[in-house]
């Protein structure tokens, strides 16, 4: 009985996140064009996330991991 009212929750949860195209609220408009743009950003476009906020890894592990040299000052500790 718990696992039905869980799924029939979870089910009426997801049918409550309907897509729609976004548009500004009532009485306010989009931000201004940024300087130097020749137009407005679309919603789109600001919600587009920018190499530059969001970078790949560039840097690759198991490709560059290389054995380790001996360390002259990897002593154990004094007694």
């Amino acid at each position: 009985m718990k696992a039905w009212i869980a799924i029939t929750a979870a089910l009426a949860l997801a049918a409550c996140g309907e897509a729609n195209s976004l548009k500004p609220a009532p009485g306010h408009a989009l931000p201004v064009a940024p300087y130097g743009a020749a137009a407005t950003p679309t919603p789109k476009q600001l919600l587009t996330a920018t190499p530059q906020s969001r970078p790949q890894r560039s840097d690759e592990v198991l490709t560059s991991s290389e054995k380790r040299r001996n360390d002259d000052f990897d002593l154990p500790p004094p007694n």
